[in-house]
C-alpha cells in the first residue's frame, strides 16, 4: 500500500516537471509588452507617504464682500450680489448632511437687513389718522401704546379695507403688527353700534378666536388697555380648568364687549348655552391655518355655524340685525388651504392681502444650521446656554427661547439642565392648566432668561425681548420653523435675532436643503405656495 502510494505521487511529480512552462517573455518582436497600470491618484498617495509631506493645500477663490451664506468649506460660500437662478445647479453646504461623516459641518444664512421687513419702505409722514381711525381710537392708542408712532406695512394695508366693511384675509410674516391691524378696527366698529340687551346670557359683540390660552392672555393684554379707554370689556375665555372655571369667567359682570377665547373653551360655553354668539359684529380667526387644521377644525365649524356671518358689507349696515365681519391671520398659508377658507366663508367675498416676505427667509435674522450626532446636542446646548449666561449677566443680551419636539424632552432636557446649575422655564402642552397660567408671561417679564418650550410657544406669541432661538430638535415642517424663527427679529424688538438649529436626522437635512435653496435663490420656501398668492379683488 505504501510503495503504491510512492509510485503514484512519483508520476504526479514527474508529469509536473515534464509539463510545458507558461513563457511571460516576448517570443516575437511583433508581440506587445504587458501593462500594468496604476491610477494617478494611488500614485500621488504613495509617494506623499514615502516623502512623509502633504501636498499643497488647493486655492480657494473668495470673493469680497458681505455674504449671504457663509459655510464651513469657504468655497461653498455665496456672495449677497450673486442670486441664483431657478433653474441654476446651487452649491448646497448641506449636500451631503446624509452622511454620518459630515457630523461637526455647519453653515448660517446671514444677516442682510437690520430692521424688520414690515418697517422697511416707510415714510416718517405716516400715520394711523390716514388710515380713517377716529380720533377717539387714536387717542386710545396713543394712551395704551405711546412707543407705536407709525403704522406697519401690514397694518397700513389691513386697516383701511377692514373698515370698509370688507373679508379679510390677511398673510403676512410672524412679528409684524397683524394683532394691532385687526383689534383698531374691531373696537371702532364696535364703537358705532349700540348694545343690545335682549340677550339673558352673554353675547358679545367682537370674538377673537385663537388657538392656545397664552395667545388668549396675549391678545387680551393687547386689547384690554385700548378698550379701557374707550368704555368696552375685553375678557378672556380659556380652557383646561373645567366647565366651572368656563361658568366663572362668562358670568362676571359687566359682560364682554369682545371676548378672545380658545376653540375648546367657546364651545363648551356654547354647548352648555352659557353664552350666544347672535349680537356678534366681528369675528376673528387669528394663526388661522392652525385653527383650521384637523385638531380644531370640528369645534371651529360648530362655532362658524353659530356665528352669522355677512354676505358682503352692506349687511353690516343694519345695527338691529348684527351679521359678522370676519377677519382671517395667519404666518403661513400652506398648499390646500383654500379647502379649508371654503368652510368658513365664500373665497370670492375675501379681499387678500399679502406681505412680499411671507413664506420667505427672514432677511433680518441669521441663521445657524450645525450638523450633530443626538449624543452631541446636550453638549453643544449647555456650551451656548453657559456663554449667553455670561453675556446676560452684563445686560448685553436678550433672552433664549429652546424648542424641543415633545413634552417628554422638554421634562427630561429640564433635568439636565438643573444638574448644570442652569436656571430657566418650562412650557409644555402636558402641563395642567394651573401650571401653564403665566408662565410666558413670566419669561416676558424677565424672572428667567431661558424658556424649554414645544411648539405652543411658537404661534403668535410676542417676544420682543428675545435674541435667541435654539432648535433642540428640528421641526418636523417647513410651517413650524417659520414660526419658531419668527420669535426674534419682531416689530419692535430692540436686539438683533439669531436662530440656531441643530439637525440630527435624515428627514432633517432634507428640511435644511429646502431651506437652504431657497435662500440661495432668494425664493419662497417650497410647499407654501398657496391661493392666498393668487390676485386680489379690486378693492372700490
Amino acid at each position: 500500500m505504501a510503495l503504491a502510494l510512492q509510485l503514484r505521487l512519483l508520476s504526479l511529480v514527474t508529469r509536473l516537471h515534464l509539463a510545458p512552462r507558461r513563457d511571460l517573455t516576448v517570443r516575437g518582436p511583433d508581440e506587445p509588452l504587458p501593462v500594468v497600470r496604476i491610477p494617478r491618484a494611488l500614485q500621488r498617495r504613495q509617494e506623499q507617504r514615502q516623502s512623509g509631506q502633504q501636498g499643497p493645500p488647493r486655492p480657494v477663490l473668495v470673493r469680497p464682500g458681505q455674504l449671504l451664506i457663509s459655510a464651513r468649506r469657504p468655497e461653498l460660500n455665496q456672495p449677497a450680489r450673486l442670486t441664483l437662478g431657478r433653474w441654476e445647479p446651487a452649491p448646497l453646504a448641506s449636500r451631503g448632511w446624509k452622511n454620518r461623516r459630515a457630523r461637526q459641518d455647519h453653515f448660517s444664512i446671514e444677516r442682510k437687513q437690520q430692521e424688520a421687513p414690515a418697517l422697511r419702505n416707510l415714510s416718517s409722514k405716516d400715520s394711523f389718522a390716514d388710515l380713517g381711525l377716529e380720533p377717539r381710537v387714536l387717542s386710545a392708542l396713543q394712551e395704551a401704546a405711546p412707543e407705536i408712532v407709525r403704522p406697519t406695512t401690514v397694518q397700513s394695508s389691513t386697516i383701511p379695507p377692514l373698515l370698509g366693511g370688507r373679508h379679510i384675509l390677511c398673510a403676512a410674516e410672524t412679528g409684524s403688527g397683524k394683532t394691532l391691524g385687526y383689534m383698531l378696527p374691531l373696537l371702532q366698529r364696535l364703537l358705532g353700534q349700540p348694545s343690545l340687551d335682549s340677550c339673558r346670557i352673554p353675547a358679545p359683540r367682537g370674538l377673537v378666536l385663537v388657538p392656545s390660552r397664552e395667545l388668549a392672555e396675549q391678545v387680551r393684554a393687547v386689547a384690554q388697555p385700548l378698550g379701557s379707554s374707550l368704555g368696552l370689556q375685553v375678557r378672556e375665555l380659556g380652557g383646561g380648568h373645567g366647565m366651572s372655571r368656563i361658568r366663572l369667567q362668562l358670568s362676571k359682570q359687566p359682560p364682554a364687549d369682545v371676548l378672545v377665547a380658545t376653540p375648546g373653551a367657546l364651545w363648551k360655553g356654547l354647548k352648555s348655552q352659557l353664552i350666544s354668539l347672535e349680537q356678534l359684529s366681528f369675528l376673528v380667526l387669528d394663526e388661522a391655518d392652525t385653527l383650521l387644521d384637523e385638531s380644531f377644525l370640528e369645534l371651529v365649524d360648530y362655532i362658524l355655524e353659530k356665528s352669522h356671518i355677512a354676505e358682503g358689507p352692506a349687511d353690516l349696515k343694519d345695527p338691529f340685525n348684527p351679521k359678522a365681519q370676519l377677519v382671517l391671520v395667519g404666518a403661513t398659508f400652506p398648499e390646500g388651504v383654500s379647502q379649508l377658507l371654503s368652510k368658513a366663508a365664500c373665497l370670492d367675498s375675501l379681499t387678500t392681502i399679502t406681505s412680499s416676505k411671507l413664506h420667505c427667509i427672514m432677511p433680518h435674522v441669521k441663521q445657524t444650521f450645525m450638523r450633530l450626532k443626538g449624543a452631541e446636542k446636550v453638549t453643544e446646548l449647555v456650551q451656548i446656554l453657559k456663554q449667553h449666561d455670561r453675556a446676560y449677566r452684563t445686560g448685553s443680551a436678550g433672552t433664549v427661547l429652546v424648542f424641543c419636539n415633545s413634552s417628554s424632552t422638554v421634562n427630561w432636557l429640564g433635568y439636565i439642565l438643573d444638574d448644570h446649575k442652569i436656571q430657566h422655564l418650562r412650557l409644555q402642552g402636558q402641563m395642567p392648566a394651573s401650571m401653564r397660567a403665566g408662565i410666558f408671561q413670566s419669561f416676558q417679564r424677565g424672572s428667567q432668561d431661558i424658556l424649554l418650550c414645544t411648539d405652543i410657544a411658537s404661534r403668535g406669541l410676542d417676544s420682543t425681548q428675545v435674541e435667541l432661538v435654539i432648535n433642540y430638535d428640528f421641526p418636523l415642517t417647513l410651517q413650524d420653523y417659520i414660526h419658531r424663527a419668527g420669535r426674534v427679529g419682531r416689530v419692535g424688538s430692540k436686539v438683533p435675532g439669531t436662530v440656531i438649529s441643530f439637525v440630527t436626522h435624515p428627514w432633517d437635512v432634507s428640511l435644511v436643503q429646502k431651506i437652504e435653496l431657497a435662500a440661495r435663490r432668494r425664493r419662497s420656501l417650497p410647499g407654501l405656495g398657496s391661493s392666498v398668492r393668487e390676485p386680489l379683488p379690486q378693492q372700490t
